[in-house]
């Protein structure tokens, strides 16, 4: 197969979906990998290591497109602002795409990609089974924004993180609050305790408590719902007022004493619960630091603006989206394998076709033989009246 990598066109976005250390896996296999010129420059991969390592550079995206079986991205398919085309409209038609697509909001792509007969896997739909692991972009990504939200958080913080005895007295530790434990949280857990924070974390989900407290970190307890409160995919459930409200409650008490707190809540595919309330942010300290990891969605404080660093109440609060796309080395390193491994799944022996019953092919599949194959995605598209 033919393997196209385009350079990508959203403003900000640095990562890249392949990297020249994993050309050879596919080369290897009588694949071809055709990467667009300066693809990875933003993340410090040259052209010149694209082709030692056996790729073939083009000078175009449109040379990429239309030569490429298959096209791997990061972001989702975009309409180019200087061209005018949509990158969907550019793929061959009939050929396989690979990436995030964030079909709930992405109305237009999916829609092209029926008309044109492409399959489509996104990547953020990898069901989260033991077997799929590998091919987690989601916590790949999340790894690496909870990594660097505390490092925004100490770079803005009017305080040191460690606990310092010193001949000018003792220098307390900062007090970090972590507002969710997945994988994102417990990154951001582990980095703060490197930091020497001292550092407490709440989840609704019990599960968490042992994996909080083998980093470290104090687990904030609370009455829990009696029903589930997260999918048998691994995401968090919708909860409902009455116990966000018990949240907030449980939340409000750490406040007074906490100079960071790093929210990375997030419903899938549903706007981020609000856990901190404008009157919350009243009383925490002046200084203090909010990193809102679910901006994006929304935001997991009322006050939270995405992309920006505001101050309200004399408390920082920085609606961070896309944070992978800041340390673009590493994160195109992580992607790029979750996509390898995808595509080792999909295509397992030369000559093999799509095993469209393997259960991570059709949790990942949203579009095929002009058909929605995602049945979520086509309840929203049919309430609008669309594409079945």
């Amino acid at each position: 197969m033919n393997i196209g990598v385009p350079k990508e066109i959203l403003e900000g976005e640095t990562r890249v979906a392949m990297i020249p250390a994993l050309v050879s896996n596919f080369t290897k296999k009588s694949h071809a990998v055709y990467v667009e010129r300066g693809a990875g420059l933003a993340a410090s991969f040259t052209d010149d290591e694209f082709t030692n390592a056996g790729a073939t550079v083009l000078d175009s995206a449109g040379e990429v497109f239309a030569t490429s079986d298959i096209i791997f991205k990061v972001q989702p398919p975009q309409k180019n602002p200087s061209s005018g085309k949509h990158e969907a409209e550019m793929i061959v038609e009939g050929s396989v795409f690979a990436g995030y697509m964030s079909p709930l909001f992405e109305h237009e792509t999916v829609r092209i990609f029926c008309d044109r007969n492409i399959t489509s896997f996104a990547m953020e739909y990898i069901p989260r089974i033991t077997r799929a692991q590998s091919m987690d972009a989601l916590s790949s990504m999340a790894t690496i924004s909870g990594y660097k939200a505390v490092l925004i958080a100490a770079n803005h913080l009017p305080k040191m993180f460690p606990l310092l005895m010193t001949a000018a007295g003792s220098i307390q530790p900062a007090h970090v609050f972590i507002l969710g434990a997945g994988v994102a949280g417990l990154q951001a857990i582990a980095t703060a305790k490197r930091l020497g924070a001292r550092v407490e974390a709440f989840d609704p989900r019990p599960a968490v408590r042992e994996q909080v407290q083998s980093l470290g970190a104090s687990f904030v307890e609370m009455e829990l719902p009696k029903e589930d409160v997260e999918t048998k995919g691994g995401y968090a459930k919708a909860q409902s007022d009455e116990f966000l409200l018990k949240e907030r409650e449980a939340i409000a008490t750490r406040l007074a004493k906490t100079d960071i707190i790093i929210s990375t809540a997030q419903i899938f595919g549903k706007k981020a619960p609000i856990l901190i309330t404008e009157e919350m942010v009243k009383h925490m300290r002046p200084g203090s630091i909010i990193i809102d990891l679910a901006a994006e969605m929304g935001g997991n404080c009322a006050l939270t603006v995405p992309h920006e660093m505001t101050t309200l109440h004399g408390v920082r609060i920085y609606g961070a989206v896309n944070l992978p796309a800041t340390i673009p080395m590493h994160a195109s390193q992580m992607y790029a394998k979750n996509l390898a491994n995808l595509f080792n799944n999909l295509y397992q022996s030369e000559g093999s076709g799509i095993d469209f019953e393997d259960e991570i092919t059709s949790g990942a599949c949203m579009t095929h033989n002009g058909k929605i194959m995602n049945e979520s995605i086509k309840n929203a598209l049919a309430q609008g009246g669309q594409h079945e």
